[in-house]
Order: structure tokens, then C-alpha cells, then sequence
């Protein structure tokens, strides 16, 4: 399946230079502008990053930014030799799995929802924030609360994406407090994948073993994973389905 969920004005297309401080990147545009772009991806962005990278961005016309432009997608050849383009803004991660659950496309997972809340605080020290709390409607079977986590997944070997791509201490407390608010509530894991060339989804155990552990023992505790699939273009974003999961 292939739906369109968001559009938006063109992006422009150049050359990454370099990345830097983490959140810099200087670009240059096909018209020969020089940018220098924010980075809205503290990770080491594995495999995405080569000599001549070509990457999409967005300017904002906001005054309060320091930077106007956003490095927002990034192309990349796959073991198909194909070309495909790569999401790598992970604020945007959780606008494309809230619009999917808002369009019904969870409804076999979820059911009927009452509500969308999200970043609220939970945990037994109250110091983590929930992507999105979902309370389901009174006709829903499973009246439990559920509690979404979504991860950004850029990260591909061969046809299998990966997550996580570096040792992530706050995805391993996620996974715990997760584990603590089940069974009473449900926990649930979505994998963001933004780009189309995978078919399944597994942990990244050769960059965070721990954390591998962990999402086994989760999913012991009855954790969903639900891995999400998306297309990236120009000037819309699509849709692409559920991708299995790799469990061992």
C-alpha cells in the first residue's frame, strides 16, 4: 500500500559539504548558494553519510530562528543499486506516526481512540515523557491506556532496517520504563522507518547489545512493536505499510 499523508513545498536539493558540531551542516544548493543548515539529528546517521552526499532542505521564514534552513532528507544507494531518499529529521518522527494512528491506519492494533496526548510525563521517578498516551473509547475491548514509543530508524542492512545505530542510554531506559507500566497499561514500540527500501525490522545489536537485550526482555513483558514504513519525496511524504519484525 502507498498513501499520501503530508505535502509540502518543494524541497531544495545540493551537496552536503560537511557535517559538523553535530547540529551544523554546510550545503551546497544546485543554484550555487552555500548554506549552512541545522542538523535535526544528534545520531551518527550510519551509513547515510558519504564524499557528495546529496541532500534535501527546507527554509524556514521564521525570525526567531538562528538558522533558516533545515537539512530534512538525504540520498542513498542500496544494495539494489537503487536511489532512495532517507528522513532524517527525527522531530518529524512523531507528526508521521501520530497522523497514520489520527487516519486509522493502527486501527487493527489499537482500536477505537478517544484521545492523542503527547510528551506527557510517566515513569516511577516521573522524569521520562511518552511519545503519545492513547486512552481508547469506551467501546474498545482493551480499555487499557496505551503508551507509544517512537524511534526514528534510518539505519539499513540489506533489506532489514535497524535501530538503534550508536549505544543509546535513554532508548534503554525507555525499554525499562515500558517494562514497568505493563501489563496494567500496554506498551507499545514504533519503529519510524523513513525510507522504503525495507522489508523487516530488527534491533542494531552490533552497535548496542544491551539494548537488543532489553527489547527481547520487553517484548517477553508483552511489549508491542509495530515497525511503520514511509516513502520520502520532494514535496510529500507517503505511507507504505507495516514491515515484519525480527525478534531473535
Amino acid at each position: 500500500m502507498s498513501k499520501v499523508i503530508f505535502n509540502f513545498p518543494p524541497l531544495k536539493e545540493g551537496m552536503l559539504i560537511k557535517r559538523y558540531k553535530r547540529f551544523l551542516a554546510d550545503i551546497l544548493l544546485d543554484d550555487g548558494q552555500m548554506i549552512t543548515a541545522h542538523c535535526p539529528n544528534t545520531g551518527p546517521m550510519k551509513g547515510l553519510i558519504s564524499d557528495k552526499t546529496r541532500v534535501r532542505v527546507s527554509k524556514s521564514s521564521s525570525l526567531k530562528r538562528k538558522l533558516s534552513w533545515t537539512w530534512e532528507q538525504v540520498a542513498v544507494d542500496n544494495v539494489y543499486n537503487q536511489t532512495v531518499w532517507v528522513g532524517i529529521n527525527t522531530l518529524f518522527s512523531n507528526k508521521l506516526i501520530r497522523k497514520i494512528i489520527e487516519e486509522n491506519f493502527l486501527i487493527s492494533h489499537f482500536g477505537e481512540i478517544e484521545s492523542l496526548k503527547s510528551e506527557v510525563v510517566y515513569g516511577k521517578q516521573r522524569k521520562s515523557r511518552i511519545d503519545l498516551l492513547l486512552t481508547p473509547k469506551s467501546s474498545n475491548p482493551d480499555k487499557r491506556l496505551i503508551y507509544v514509543e517512537v524511534k526514528n530508524t534510518t539505519w539499513i542492512k540489506e533489506n532489514i532496517a535497524l535501530f538503534p545505530d550508536t549505544v543509546t542510554t535513554r532508548g534503554q531506559k525507555h525499554l525499562k520504563e515500558l517494562i514497568e507500566i505493563m501489563p496494567e497499561s500496554k506498551g507499545v514500540l514504533i519503529p519510524c522507518i523513513t525510507r522504503n527500501d525495507a522489508d523487516y525490522f530488527r534491533t542494531g545489536d552490533d552497535a548496542d547489545p544491551f539494548y537488543g537485550k532489553l527489547f527481547r526482555e520487553s517484548l517477553n513483558s508483552g511489549l508491542d512493536v509495530i515497525p511503520c514504513c514511509f516513502r520520502f519525496e520532494r514535496d510529500q511524504i507517503s505511507w507504505e505499510g507495516f514491515r515484519a519484525l525480527i525478534s531473535e
